[in-house]
This record gives structure tokens, sequence and C-alpha cells, in this order.
């Protein structure tokens, strides 16, 4: 059942055997004597890819249910030793990943050494059911109903911020109106790219911006402002030592950028695994609610 949910999870026989560690001839294998033992064909394949027949579609949601469950059983046990055990994957945005969760991961795993974590970084949102996550770290504004359980782990600060060579041959903003006159950098993945809200006396202000450069990456957007290509809004966890150095300076002191944090998301679950909790109180220990970052 475990070598057929990752066939239909990776879309093939090689993916998943690399996933497991197997030989393709054994995944082949494991799903050929599963379809004997049910009597129906459950994947169709091809020289290049294989695809889910109706029965493989119902039976795959089964399986990834019975999985869990099994999975529970397995941790419920184990934390009975107080021992977090099995694998743990987990989905974050790459530019957060790279410089703030990657570097703590070590210690977490000295701290449980029989636990093993399988860490994807993405900017993409995966649905951590159907692609068998067990948790999802995220930044944004208020989260909106998706079904998992929601947890703030630390507050994400931007700053509206260029290098000072930017400067020399523009004014400064005084206010976030004049950024219309400004060129800026757009991060393309934002729900509203072209859109910065401010908080200012009590209240919101939205105002429209435009630039000639758009980007998916805020690594990709810090870069740019370096360069002292425009004005970037940019969260301080990524821009914070640069800021201290004075190579970027940040604008409109007296107008805060809407709120954002960072949060860890998992599916609801009767019984939370402990090593799901582990990570996010690990987490939540290390960043908290005053980031070293700032």
């Amino acid at each position: 059942m475990k070598v057929f949910r990752r066939v239909v999870e990776l879309e093939g026989f090689s993916a998943a055997a690399r996933d497991l560690g197997l030989s393709n001839a054994a995944v082949s294998k494991n799903v050929s004597e599963l379809e004997a033992e049910l009597g129906v064909r459950l994947l169709t394949r091809t020289t290049r890819r294989s695809s889910v027949t109706e029965a493989g579609e119902a039976y795959y949601r089964r399986c990834v249910r019975v999985l869990e469950e099994l999975d529970e059983a397995r941790d419920e046990v184990a934390e009975l030793a107080n021992t977090p055990r099995g694998t743990l994957r987990i989905t974050a945005p790459v530019s957060f990943g790279l410089t703030h969760l990657s570097p703590v991961i070590p210690a977490f795993l000295e701290r449980y050494p029989s636990l093993k974590l399988d860490l994807v970084l993405n900017d993409r949102v995966v649905d951590l059911v159907d692609e068998g996550f067990d948790l999802a770290l995220r930044g944004g504004g208020e989260l909106s109903d998706s079904g998992l359980v929601v947890r703030k782990l630390a507050p994400i600060r931007r700053v509206v911020c260029s290098a000072p060579a930017y400067f020399e041959s523009r004014p400064v903003p005084k206010q976030p109106s004049d950024l219309a006159e400004h060129e800026c950098l757009i991060y393309s993945l934002s729900s509203s790219p072209r859109q910065w809200t401010f908080v200012h006396d009590g209240g919101e202000l939205t105002v429209r911006v435009d630039g000639r450069y758009h980007v998916n990456s805020s690594i990709a957007l810090k870069h740019a402002a370096l360069a002292g290509l425009g004005l970037g809004l940019i969260p301080t966890y990524l821009v914070g030592p640069e800021l201290r150095r004075g190579e970027l300076v940040a604008v409109l002191p007296r107008f805060r950028p809407a709120p954002q944090s960072l949060y860890a998301l998992h599916p609801h679950r009767q019984y939370v695994p402990h090593k799901t909790r582990s990570f996010i109180d690990f987490l939540s220990a290390t960043f908290g609610a005053k980031p070293y970052w700032d």
C-alpha cells in the first residue's frame, strides 16, 4: 500500500523507487501483487509514465486514510516512550527555508535522533493530505479557512527599502501615495502584487504600485533592491543584516506595511503525531514572538 501510494503521488515507478530506496523491479512487483490480490488494475502503465485507473483512484484514497491511521497508532505508542519517531515531511517557502529554517534543522535532528526529516522547499501552496505532508510553513496575513490546523509561530515584519544609490537621483518618498512616482519591485506571488497596504493612525491605506521588474522570489527581490533597481516591500528576515550595515535604507517609517505572520499548518487529525508537535514547539521556541532577525 505504501509503495502504491508513492507511485500515485509521484506519478511514476522510477520516481517512487528513488523516493523509497527500492529498485524499479521491486516497486513494479509490489504493485502487481497488489493488483493480483485485489483482482483489478490500479495503474495503466506506459513507457513514459503511469496513470491511475478509476479503481486505483478509489483505492488510493482508502490507502491514504489507512496509512495515516497506522502512522497515528505508531506515533501514539512512540509517545509512550516520549520519543518522536518515523519520518516528518515538511514543506516551506524557499526564501525562508534557505535563510532561517534549514540552519536550525541540524539542532532539531540532534535532539531527536530517532526521527527522519524530509524537507521540501517550494513556494507553491501544496495540498498536505493529497501530497503526503505532515506540516507546512506559510507566511502571510490572516489565513482563510483551509480545513487545516493553524498555529502562529512568529511575526513577519516588512519594510519598503532600496540601496542608497537609488535615492541619488530620486526623492525619498514621504507617504505611500509618493510610491506611484517610484520604480517599485513587484513580488509576483503576492495575492495582490501591485497593491501595497500600510497601517497608519489605526487605519489601513492601500496604494497601487508598479515597476519594470516582477519576480516570484523574495531573494531575487532583495538582490534587485541591493542593486538600486527600485523599492521593494521585503520581509526583515531577509534584509535585516543589510539594513543594519546600511546597504539598504528603509523608507516610510511612519507607515507600517500590513502585518503578516509565519504559520505552521497541519491536517486535522484526532491524534496529532508527537513528531509534528515536537517540530512546531521547536520552531516556536527558536523564533518566538520577538524573532532574532528583528
